[in-house]
């Protein structure tokens, strides 16, 4: 049994599944990327991170899980450019550790696109009621929430239909996605930066103080509850085979995005806490808190119509990411192959498209999911902690190779990349190291009982 089997590198940039279509440029994927990661971090995590972990010294848990995922970056561009194939960290793996590592990468991706996904759809539900309620509508309880026989709640309707929605806008088409993706962007960031400049006349300086209430140890769980604000960028890289030219615009998507994200939620947390104090933001909607709190109703309810524009980009790059995700283990026999089929017309996977919109809105329809958060930070601390290393490893197996984007300073950079995350995921808590651990056995035995036995380099000596 050989468990370490690796792809070479001409099997992975030529796979014998479904093509994709070559349309997206480094514009869609800046997009793709902000439209990832502006949204539920900003509009609802800032609040309770900052009320329970790191008080005003919140921007410093923002700074530092960007330092983080700038290093992460850093090798995520590397590999996308040199290997530009759908699968992200999954298909790096598989080409440098091997297939068993690769496929626990891929089961953990898994955990990541899905639960981030599913808490998204539950967030997006929650502003778009809040947003009927006050115009006068309200959904029936039953329809209202995940089952909750307490509360008389038995499925969480909005989010169903709107995991539905996005699902069939993915198989139309992604040059069809990424636009309707660029349009929901324009519209987010104008509303992010409509709190910052109308917030910024309302800031007092002694909300700012004390600045560290929790101490360094909360400015660090800070940084470990935000970074789920920041996943979003390695979903690029799973669109890197529908990328006109991966080996530029890729690391320019990867990159941008990021720096992108990074000032904004620096200014959006130092004007947030600058206008409530930190103790009051333990609420599920603390920007349009903040302006209500300053005594700007109009502008508040503005900035909840534009968290909800925010919240469902994020949604579409999460199941697009998931969707491609899943593409790529099929099309490599770890899963059915029915996975990895590609609409003729579309060039869309959308056998694997509505089993991932399927899934997700069945788990978030009737499982509460406010618990879950952390496990996709600790998924995507940990693919970002492989990538790492998987940079120093191709580099020595394959120091020759072409790269679109080199990593400088190798291995300083990625092993301290490697190191941040490892810390990150320290600062997590018990339970998420559990449930993280369960979900990892369950996938090993997938892989014994099917994947191995499946995949294609079973017995191909050509891979």
């Amino acid at each position: 049994m050989n468990l370490l089997r690796k792809k070479t590198l001409d099997a992975s940039r030529v796979s014998d599944g479904g093509k994709l279509n070559k349309t997206l440029g480094a514009l869609d994927l800046t997009a793709l990327g902000v439209g990832a990661i502006i949204g539920t971090g900003i509009f609802v995590m800032t609040g309770v991170a900052a009320a329970e972990h790191a008080g005003p010294a919140l921007v410093l848990s923002f700074v530092i899980a960007a330092l983080a995922c700038v290093l992460s970056a850093l090798c995520y561009a590397e590999f996308a450019s040199t290997l530009p194939v759908s699968g992200s960290a999954y298909a790096y793996s598989y080409v440098a550790f091997g297939e068993l590592l690769a496929w626990i990468l891929g089961w953990d991706l898994v955990l990541e696109y899905g639960v981030a996904a599913a808490a998204v759809g539950s967030g997006w539900s929650g502003y778009f009621q809040g947003l009927l309620e006050g115009f006068g509508v309200h959904l029936p309880t039953a329809l209202s929430g995940a089952y909750n026989a307490d509360e008389g709640t038995f499925i969480n309707l909005p989010a169903v239909v709107i995991i539905l929605l996005i699902s069939y806008l993915l198989t139309r088409g992604v040059k069809e996605t990424a636009r309707f993706n660029e349009v929901m962007v324009v519209i987010k960031i104008a509303v992010v930066l409509l709190f910052i400049f109308t917030g910024i006349f309302y800031v007092k300086p002694e909300n700012w103080t004390p600045f560290m209430p929790f101490g360094f140890h909360g400015i660090m769980n800070g940084a470990a509850t935000v970074f789920f604000a920041y996943i979003g960028f390695d979903a690029l890289s799973t669109a890197a085979e529908e990328v006109k030219r991966p080996q530029r615009d890729l690391p320019i998507g990867i990159i941008s995005s990021l720096a992108i994200c990074t000032v904004l939620y620096i200014a959006v947390s130092l004007v947030l806490t600058g206008i409530v104090p930190y103790q009051s933001l333990n609420v599920s909607d603390p920007v349009s808190f903040a302006l209500q709190f300053a005594g700007q109703d109009m502008i508040a309810g503005l900035i909840s119509v534009g968290a909800i524009t925010g919240i469902t980009t994020v949604l579409l790059v999460m199941l697009f990411g998931l969707a491609r995700l899943l593409f790529a283990i099929s099309r490599d026999g770890l899963l059915p192959k029915a996975l990895s089929s590609v609409n003729a017309k579309t060039h869309t996977p959308v056998r694997s498209t509505w089993m991932v919109g399927g899934v997700i809105a069945a788990l978030t329809g009737f499982i509460p999911l406010d618990r879950l958060a952390n496990l996709t930070s600790i998924g995507t601390l940990f693919a970002f902690f492989v990538v790492s290393l998987g940079v120093i490893v191709l580099r020595r197996t394959h120091p020759g190779l072409k790269r679109g984007f080199t990593v400088p300073w190798v291995p300083v950079i990625p092993l301290l990349s490697a190191a941040a995350c490892a810390y990150l995921m320290y600062n997590l808590g018990k339970e998420t190291w559990i449930g993280f651990f369960v979900w990892l056995v369950a996938g090993l035995a997938i892989y014994a009982l099917y994947g191995y036995r499946s995949s294609q380099l079973n017995g191909d000596s050509n891979r």
